[in-house]
This record gives structure tokens, sequence and C-alpha cells, in this order.
């Protein structure tokens, strides 16, 4: 059981975290946010309030957010008229907070043996530069790994205790499973991992069959709601960024997959993750020894993740955004390996001098990646405030309100402009995703669409670009200290 003083302690060491990577932020460029999809979510969350309806444009309906619940939590704090800040800087402190709390939860139920240590798995989740990254991305990364580490918490919880007296709770189990699609699709992946695990149960066979309709049940009261939402929105079942992110980094999968899989794995060890690693090995080592397959549930589900990306999505820019929402878990289930074998009191000296060793090295890669990667957050920041934002503002100076615009990334120019907006990479627009990585057919439906602006980044487009007259060029020093290029408006043409 946590004390009321070790939450407080946790909701304290949070905030720090959390205001740590807005001050590094604030002192390099300004506060903002580090992707422009999350100003997709913000501009949703805006018009949700302001015209009450679910589109990017006032009017046009769309399916361009992957993360609904997101997005109408965002909401509230527009109806609060807080901005598109506070609020959001808000709940990633407290995702962050609430996610440390189950974590510490959650070690404590997989080494019950050694509770003494579940403080650390908590310390660990709030310092851990990729999470707080996450926390004040402005996306709905932790609410996703929020989501994921309470499911698994669960059902650990209800495969040890399999009393027929909690049934409401596999139903709550059910529920979760559901609303986590709400946030990402594939929170529907953890439904077959709780499947697996009722089919591990000894018990009755009628009773599992009882277990698995309400889990069911509780499932597609929330699953069903949010396939009936996409119908309504789109005409589909899915988010158009469902289909619009695979099909534009499809060449990425020509890669062999074992080298796409290693690429995903890879992410998890940028930081603690690699010193975890040994401890996760052991835990998964451990669990099939003594053929405890309910605990490797949650190992098989971040593999299964990670593969799943490998497989469809396999991209690793944004410090690897997409397979962030598994780190939390593999982070405690590393944790939960070392446990049983860290022993710096040992009457062993190599035992007592390797542990000791290993506590002081994970203590300073820690605390050295939570600065490194505040300063990464604040660079991230940076390029989207001189790049996107900056140009975003020349565009209301500069161009008429009945100018159509064509752009890759729409989230800022979404949200600070009034413009009508072609979207390019299939977000808002699915009609083209078909032809997405086809720059003569994109040329074609620009001028369909009477475009007379192109924003973009020239190497996104460097056929449809050659020859055209530069109009406004970014000069942010930022992207070309990292080697990269500026964001620049072309005159497409007159419509």
């Amino acid at each position: 059981m946590i004390t009321r003083k070790t939450i407080a302690f946790l909701g304290l060491l949070s905030a720090l975290s959390v205001i740590g990577y807005l001050f590094a932020s604030y002192q390099y460029s300004g506060i903002g946010f580090p992707l422009d999809d999350s100003w997709i979510h913000q501009t949703y969350a805006r018009n949700l309030v302001s015209n009450g309806e679910w589109a990017f444009f006032p009017g046009q309906p769309s399916g361009g957010s992957t993360a609904p619940l997101w997005a109408v939590i965002l909401a509230l704090g527009n109806l609060m008229g807080l901005g598109p800040f506070l609020w959001t800087f808000t709940l990633g402190w407290a995702l962050l907070w609430g996610l440390s709390i189950i974590s510490i939860q959650f070690l404590a139920r997989l080494v019950p043996a050694h509770k003494n240590l579940s403080i650390w798995a908590g310390i660990l989740i709030i310092i851990e530069w990729h999470l707080v990254w996450a926390a004040v991305s402005g996306m709905e990364t932790l609410l996703f790994a929020l989501f994921a580490m309470a499911i698994f918490a669960l059902l650990l919880d209800l495969l040890t205790e399999t009393s027929q007296t909690r049934i409401q709770l596999w139903f709550l189990l059910g529920i979760l499973i559901g609303a986590s699609a709400w946030v990402r699709p594939e929170g529907i992946t953890m439904l077959g991992f709780v499947g697996l695990g009722i089919f591990l149960i000894n018990v009755k066979v009628r009773y599992k069959i009882n277990i698995a309709s309400v889990v069911g049940f509780g499932f597609l009261l929330t699953f069903g709601p949010y396939l009936l939402f996409n119908q309504l929105i789109v005409g589909d079942w899915w988010p158009n960024t469902f289909y619009a992110k695979q099909a534009e980094y499809e060449i990425l999968r020509n890669a062999p997959i074992l080298l796409r899989y290693l690429g995903q794995f890879n992410l998890l060890l940028v930081g603690v993750g690699a010193l975890l690693l040994p401890g996760f090995a052991k835990y998964v080592y451990d669990s099939i020894k003594s053929r405890n397959w309910r605990v490797l549930l949650p190992a098989l589900w971040v593999m299964a993740h990670l593969g799943l990306y490998a497989l469809r999505l396999p991209v690793t820019y944004q410090h690897g955004r997409y397979i962030m929402p598994a780190m939390p878990i593999y982070f405690i289930l590393g944790l939960a390996g070392m446990a049983s074998w860290l022993q710096s009191s040992s009457i062993n000296v190599g035992r007592r001098v390797v542990s000791r060793a290993w506590l002081l090295s994970f203590g300073l890669v820690a605390l050295s990646f939570w600065w490194l990667g505040a300063t990464a957050y604040a660079r991230d920041v940076a390029v989207i405030n001189s790049e996107m934002v900056i140009t975003a503002n020349w565009i209301v100076e500069n161009t008429s309100r009945d100018d159509v615009i064509a752009a890759h990334d729409i989230g800022v120019l979404g949200y600070f402009t009034d413009r009508t907006i072609v979207d390019m990479a299939g977000l808002i627009s699915p009609d083209v995703i078909s032809f997405i990585r086809d720059e003569s057919k994109l040329a074609a439906y620009l001028n369909a669409k009477g475009v007379k602006y192109l924003v973009t980044f020239p190497s996104f487009y460097p056929e449809m670009v050659l020859g055209l007259k530069v109009i406004f060029q970014t000069d942010g020093g930022i992207s070309a200290s990292m080697g990269e290029e500026n964001m620049k408006v072309y005159l497409w043409g007159d419509p």
C-alpha cells in the first residue's frame, strides 16, 4: 500500500521534472510543443469547443486525430479558457505522476519479496527522459502508457486471485481495453493478451468462458462506439491517420523485418533502458523457466508492440514516440529482473561490488539522460517555433484569406491561420493517400484544388519544388545547426 506521503513526494518530483523541461525550453527559444502533430490535437480540441464539431477545418468533419479521447480532454482546457499550454502541461504532469504510482504497484506485484525497492520504480518513471519528453509533448503518449500499465497491473492481480466475486473487475478490464483504442488504435492488441491470460487460469472451462464473456462485453461497450464514431466521421472503421502514416512510410517496409525490429528495439536502449536489458532478459528467462506464464504476458505485449510497428510503421524518428507507451512496462520488468540479483550488501564480494557499480551507473545514466532529454526537448520545440510557427505567422500577414495553401505539416498552420489548407500527408484529406508519394500526381492534385502557395521543407518534395519561386524562407539557425533545412513557402500558381 502506497502511503500518502509517498504519493505527495511523487507528485512533487513529477512537477519538478516537468518544470525542468519547460524551463529548458523557455530558456532556449520559448514555450511550445516539440511536434507539429501536437497542434493538430489542439486544433480539434479548439474547434470542438468553439464550433461544436469534430473537425480540423470548420464545417468539414474529418478523422485526422488518432486520439479522439485526448482531443476531448484537451477541449476541457479550452472550456476553462486556459489556452493551449497550461492545461496540456498540467495533464502531462498528472499523467506522469499517475504512471509513477501505478508503476510502484506493478513492481510490487511482480516481486513481492522486494517491495522495499518499488519506490524506485516510481522515481525511475518520473526522471526517465523519454517519459518526461512525452509528458510535455502535447501528445497522447503518456495517456496510452497509463492505460497499458493499468491494464496489465489489473490483469496480473486478477490472474493471481481468480475468485468469482471479482467478476466486476474483469468487466472493468474489458472497458479499459476498449477505451484505450480511443487513445491509440493499437490498444486493442491488449485484448489478445488478456484472452491468453484467461486461457492460462487454472479454473473450470465454464468459468473461463464466463470471464471471457464479461471482458468481451466490457470491451464492446467502449470499442463499439469508437468504430461507430469513425464510421460517422470518415465512413471507415479507422481514422485517416491509420492509413496515411502507413502509406507515407511504406518504402521503409522494404528493409528486412529483422532489421526493422532491431531498429524499434534499439529505441528502448537509449538511456537507462540499456542497463535494464539484462534484467528484462532475466525476467523473461525466469518466467519461462518457472513456467509462470501469466507474468510473462506484459513482456510479450512489449515485444508484440515493437513487432507491430516494425511490420507496419517502422519509423524511429521523434525519439521513438510510437513505442514510448511500451517503455514503462519494459523499464519495470527490467527492474523486476534486476531486483532478484542485485545485492549491494551481499557477503559475496564480487556480487556486492557489481551490484553497487550497477546502481551507481544506473543513477548517473538516468540523471545524465534526463539532462540530455531536456536539451533535446528544448531543441525540438525551438525547431517547431522557428520553422513552422514563424511560417504560419508569415502566411497570416502576407496572404489573403481566400488563398489556398498546400502543406505536408498542417498542425501549426491549422491552429494559427484561417486559410484553406490542402493536406498533402493525407491526415485530413484521405483522397491523397493512394498517391501520397507520387509527386506528379500530387502536383496535379494541387492544381485541381486551386493551390496558390506550397509550404514545405524542400527535401520532402524535391521534384515538385524544382523551378518554383521561393517567396519566403525562415532563417531559423537551429535547423541549420542540426544540418537540417529551413521551411520555405513557394509560389505554386494563381488559381
